[in-house]
């Protein structure tokens, strides 16, 4: 059986090494881009079901001191913790208070914990993004450079047939479709997770003023007792 002039395999056979560098690119990128895509997925994934369970903590406890003990897994998690032990930092040291309310001291270390909380979440979105707005151009290149190769070839043999034309400059153009293929789901993938990561600060700053209200007012929790506790211990 005769093989396909027109195939994949007849293409791979008659790429030049700066083809082949570009086709390796392209690979490169699709690997990066779908581990990014797997692991923040399932990253996400598991974040989610600990900040359930540190809601239901949180409001389920009768005493701080169960979530104080808890690991940080989870934002939410971290945004609890550090929110009680600026509590109770700030109660005991009295050199605080002449320098910032506790109002204050709790919301400014319950925004740090915030983004140090949500920074692991957003790590390699922007290499996701940047593989999907530099790999159609990419596989552009390949195709400008597998036409200019098919054109040389063309007046090489000084014929412009139609059979002579399309075999070479189809074969370019596979170079675009690969771009394409490597970008479109690292577009979808950015805009996915992007979208939930949105959603889920929402949550966290909700969550967040929850807790700067509780430990403002002790709606929930005796804390003054726990920070009594805290120092005399």
């Amino acid at each position: 059986m005769a093989s396909n002039p027109f195939g994949l395999t007849h293409f791979i056979a008659h790429l030049n090494v700066l083809s082949l560098s570009i086709i390796f690119i392209l690979i490169l990128m699709s690997v990066i881009s779908w581990t990014l895509i797997i692991s923040k997925t399932f990253q996400f994934w598991i974040s989610s079901w600990r900040s359930k369970q540190m809601l239901k903590l949180f409001w389920n406890t009768s005493s701080l001191d169960v979530i104080r003990s808890c690991k940080a897994h989870n934002p939410f998690s971290i945004v609890a913790i550090e929110g009680i032990h600026a509590a109770i930092y700030y109660e005991t040291r009295t050199h605080i208070t002449h320098i910032c309310s506790q109002n204050d001291f709790i919301a400014r270390n319950l925004r740090r914990a915030i983004k140090d909380g949500t920074a692991p979440l957003t790590s390699g979105l922007s290499i996701l993004a940047t593989v999907g707005s530099t790999a159609p151009f990419v596989g552009l290149l390949g195709t400008v450079l597998g036409i200019y190769d098919a054109l040389i070839q063309i007046s090489m043999q000084g014929s412009a047939s139609l059979d002579t034309v399309a075999a070479p400059v189809g074969e370019a153009l596979i170079m675009t479709a690969f771009g394409l293929a490597v970008a479109i789901p690292a577009v979808l993938a950015y805009n996915a997770l992007v979208r939930s990561h949105r959603v889920y600060l929402n949550k966290l700053e909700g969550f967040a003023h929850d807790v700067h209200t509780c430990l403002n007012t002790g709606a929930r929790v005796d804390l003054k007792q726990m920070m009594q506790k805290e120092m005399t211990s």
